[in-house]
């Protein structure tokens, strides 16, 4: 089985060009934070290069932009080529199956560490909260009233 997910940030934006046969392909690279801090106390990121094919790569290069929280789904592809040094090259890349917006549209992530997109996105890592109107307009309800 070849199954990658991951989260994380673009380093660069997207670039959008297409094959010889008219196929768009989008390329970007994705900053996957690692699970624990390093000796020094910092955590430390890994970088993954991203393929897209076809109206999933325009989409990202259309909305997509450096910074962006991202999640990717895909398989991990390995090639070789030949240097024009002669010496033998070795690229792992992420082709991905599924790429889901993860920024809210129109802002930039918060930059909250550790946050995988699910409920952060506001000033210095706070969570999202309803507007107060919308609150406001909610009605109690008694526990004797809840299905379960």
């Amino acid at each position: 089985m070849n199954k990658v997910i991951l989260i994380g940030n673009l380093t660069r934006d997207p670039e959008l060009s297409q094959t010889n046969s008219g196929i768009s392909v989008c390329k970007f690279s994705l900053a996957v934070q690692r699970r624990f801090s390093g000796a020094d106390g910092e955590r430390t990121a890994d970088f993954f290069n991203i393929i897209v094919w076809r109206a999933q790569g325009e989409n990202c290069h259309k909305y997509l932009r450096k910074g962006n929280k991202a999640a990717v789904v895909g398989t991990l592809q390995t090639r070789t080529y030949d240097a024009n040094d002669g010496t033998k090259r070795y690229v792992t890349e992420i082709i991905a199956d599924e790429v889901e917006f993860l920024t809210p549209k129109g802002g930039q992530d918060g930059g909250y560490e550790g946050s995988y997109g699910g409920g952060y996105g506001g000033d210095e890592g706070e969570p999202r909260r309803a507007p107060k109107k919308a609150v406001a307009q909610l009605e109690p309800v008694e526990d004797d009233d809840l299905p379960f």
